[in-house]
């Protein structure tokens, strides 16, 4: 086991501490009663595991291959089960997405959430909590606890804090991840009879036969497709999306889909590597029909949020086109494409969630020419569209890139008909700009009703709100024009992978 680890020189459990911090918290909030204390502590809680986490970045080796701030330690001997965690340079990145988006949540639901608030934040943080914990894993149990641990909290946040069709939303999404997550399990299961260990890195390095592993990659492809979503398991992702808060939609798009694909690359490839190359052009097939009716199903919406929320299956189609194509350049654009969606689509949620708060409507026609009375928002909400579609200069831009490139490389085929989700991309977004922004406008439809009878114009963001997107737009023009802030992390990581597939 500790040949593939890298053990924190200071000893302090870093790792195992970023999982416990919000689960602690979580447990305090619970007991406090004050509705502005609650928020401050959620906060806190959500500020301080962030704090803790950016030194990982800077103290992070990008020379090893290794699983790095290592902790390994006895559990349950008899069964050779042992608490591990670690984070290599396909983790990492995700790890710090994590921590830095859950703060913003909590600020995007400052006066959003006004029912049963310490749930809320409660929920809020057991899900970080599990989250990360999905990311540093390494056994399989630990693993399948938390991947399992993030479906209770979204469901909640969904069934509890939702729209009108809450109840059928969050049952959908739950049933669809649940499903998943039996396949998955069966993998696991059949992993530990088939090598008597848990340990995940272990995995990489034992000969399973063909047929082994076109049963283990079969169950984890479904799981983790489910959770992407690919087409066609992507059905649950609208509905889930439109019904959710904000701060579950910003979770649920940045975070958790993310997990899909870090399944493809943490399982699929390196533990069944023939079974991987075997099914690629299934897989890629899958990818370029999900680009495809992806952008063709957001170009047809009016509500903004089922807009964004089937543009991410096409996106999200960008990162496991670039998996299998089982390239440097193909899998670090599929990585980076995961950072850099879970940054702009987090952040068109909250500027979703922001005009939702003053007109409490999501649809275009209500929410158009918003440029004379709301200039900062439509400023901001226009840099974010810019980078959905990848505008050279924003951080949507390289991932896609590397990934397009890498696809011609490979296929010229393949690369062209990765070409109409691009435009699509552009068309869909700039069509809600052109809405949203300048679209001819009697007026009235911003005559918002307050609860008097009264009504009012709608006013733009506040300071808080422009402290959210103002962090999020330094991440979009940071990752523009320096990728390599992500980039030069994963390369030992990817590089070792590639390594091990043979390609």
């Amino acid at each position: 086991m500790e040949q593939y680890l890298l053990f924190n020189s200071s000893d302090f459990p870093v790792l195992s501490t970023l999982v416990l911090l919000p689960l602690a918290g979580a447990i305090v909030c619970l007991f406090i009663r004050n509705e502005t204390f609650l928020k401050l502590w959620g906060m806190a809680v959500t500020t301080a595991t962030m704090a803790l986490s950016l030194p990982l970045y800077f103290l992070f080796d990008q020379t090893s291959d290794k699983y790095q701030f290592a902790e390994l330690r006895q559990w349950i001997p008899a069964l050779k089960f042992d608490y591990a965690v670690g984070v290599d340079g396909i983790s990492l990145p995700l790890v710090l997405l994590t921590t830095c988006l859950m703060p913003l949540c909590i600020l995007c639901s400052w006066n959003q959430i006004k029912d049963r608030l310490a749930e809320f934040i409660f929920v809020l943080l057991i899900m970080e909590s599990a989250m990360i914990g999905v990311f540093v894993s390494l056994t399989t149990v630990i693993f399948y606890i938390f991947w399992e641990g993030m479906l209770i909290p979204m469901y909640l946040l969904i069934a509890v804090w939702g729209g009108p069709r809450r109840d059928y939303a969050s049952i959908k999404f739950f049933l669809y991840t649940f499903a998943g997550s039996v396949f998955l399990l069966v993998a696991l299961i059949v992993l530990y009879v088939k090598s008597g260990t848990f340990f995940i890195p272990d995995f990489m390095h034992l000969q399973y036969p063909f047929r082994i592993q076109m049963w283990i990659f079969i169950c984890c492809a479904i799981a983790f497709a489910i959770k992407i979503p690919m087409y066609p398991f992507h059905t649950w992702l609208p509905a889930a999306h439109v019904e959710a808060p904000t701060a579950g939609s910003v979770i649920l798009a940045s975070v958790l889909l993310k997990m899909g694909g870090y399944g493809f690359l943490r399982f699929c490839l390196p533990i069944a590597p023939d079974a991987s190359l075997y099914c690629a052009p299934v897989i890629i097939v899958m990818s370029l029909v999900a680009i495809v009716i992806g952008g063709y199903l957001a170009l047809g919406q009016n509500d903004v949020k089922k807009l964004i929320a089937y543009s991410s299956v096409a996106h999200m189609g960008f990162v496991t086109l670039g998996i299998f194509l089982f390239s440097m350049q193909g899998v670090k654009g599929a990585i980076l494409q995961m950072v850099n969606h879970g940054i702009t689509t987090g952040a068109l949620f909250i500027c979703i969630g922001i005009i939702y708060e003053r007109t409490h409507s999501r649809e275009l026609e209500v929410n158009k020419a918003l440029g004379m009375l709301m200039p900062a928002y439509v400023m901001f909400l226009g840099i974010f569209s810019l980078s959905a579609f990848g505008f050279p200069g924003t951080n949507g831009f390289v991932g896609e890139f590397m990934v397009l490139a890498a696809a011609f490389a490979d296929n010229m085929l393949v690369g062209a008909l990765a070409i109409p989700g691009a435009v699509l991309a552009a068309a869909y977004m700039l069509r809600m700009l052109q809405k949203m922004v300048w679209a001819d406008s009697d007026g009235h439809h911003h005559d918002v009703h307050d609860g008097g009878g009264g009504s009012h114009i709608l006013t733009d963001i506040n300071a808080r709100e422009w402290f959210i997107l103002s962090v999020l737009v330094v991440f979009v023009f940071w990752l523009g024009f320096k990728p390599g802030l992500v980039l030069d992390i994963m390369d030992a990581s990817v590089r070792h992978l590639l390594n091990h597939i043979g390609v």
